[in-house]
């Protein structure tokens, strides 16, 4: 396994830990300082570890090496990761937001000076584990620094809403924050959750483009049509390139050789990590036509 798996599967792990003792703490406080807020913040929390967990759990195994069952590796494990975390971190969101409408329709007075202490506990642990997420570059870990982003976005709510409610009594700016963060979280939760849906049906990667690498291919002196041309990603990072190419001139064995070799450097450039190339002539029949008759 490569040093950046390492890196990687140490700062989930460390975060999940962070997460989940810290979770515990908040259960208690929440209840010490009768605030609606850290508790509701407590439950959510306690999701994220759940996604910290199943994050952590799901790096390590997108690591393991291809087999039998997945020739491809288990790559794609980090990107189911990104897809349920999403989905979780949509669902607290929601949670997050109904409790503090209900908290604006009824609101309670708290320990402000528990919250003032809570939160800026709240943000240095927080803070501290989306640091060190943040530096990954898979979809998981972008879903996953999200979780810890939305903490720490919280907690500074928190924070503010604990400072003003130590001089002034207005009950209702704390759970207004709270329903400002959530939009913005979840704004960003469903601008990643589009990029990791289309990664997960096999769309074509952002910033590849199909038109660009097929004209090219088609400007070789030896290619005559191009077809079949997928390209997709296993996880947001390693692509892969599969198409069928049927050459012209090709008098002899050696024109085949070197019109493949010279065609086949097109492809590095494009950084893709799996390329699969069906090679035909003019007079063969594709493959593929044999299974759509």
């Amino acid at each position: 396994m490569s040093g950046h798996h390492h890196h990687t599967s140490g700062n989930l792990k460390l975060a999940f830990f962070l997460n989940l003792g810290f979770t515990i703490v908040e259960f208690i406080g929440g209840i010490w300082v009768n605030s609606v807020a850290i508790l509701s913040d407590a439950v959510h929390d306690l999701g994220d570890s759940a996604s910290l967990g199943l994050a952590w759990y799901l790096d390590h195994k997108a690591h393991q090496k291809a087999n039998r069952i997945y020739t491809f590796g288990y790559g794609r494990f980090s990107l189911l990761g990104a897809l349920i975390n999403a989905i979780i971190l949509i669902l607290g969101s929601f949670f997050v937001l109904s409790e503090a409408f209900e908290r604006l329709k009824n609101p309670e007075q708290s320990d402000a000076t528990g919250m003032i202490l809570f939160a800026l506990l709240g943000v240095v642990v927080n803070g501290f584990a989306a640091w060190k997420v943040s530096h990954g570059k898979s979809q998981n870990e972008k879903v996953i620094s999200w979780h810890l982003l939305e903490d720490v976005f919280g907690w500074v709510a928190v924070l503010i809403g604990g400072i003003v409610l130590y001089f002034y009594e207005i009950l209702w700016l704390d759970p207004t924050l709270s329903i400002l963060i959530s939009l913005f979280i979840l704004w960003n939760v469903f601008r990643n959750l589009k990029e990791t849906s289309l990664i997960f049906l096999q769309g074509t990667p952002s910033g590849i483009s199909i038109d660009k690498i097929e004209k090219q291919i088609l400007e070789h002196p030896k290619v005559k049509t191009i077809h079949h041309l997928h390209i997709w990603s296993m996880d947001g990072e390693k692509n892969v390139f599969t198409a069928h190419i049927c050459l012209k001139d090709i008098t002899n064995f050696q024109d085949f050789i070197q019109a493949k070799k010279s065609i086949q450097k097109v492809l590095p450039t494009q950084s893709f990590y799996h390329f699969t190339i069906e090679w035909e002539l003019p007079e063969d029949t594709c493959s593929m036509d044999l299974f759509t008759d």
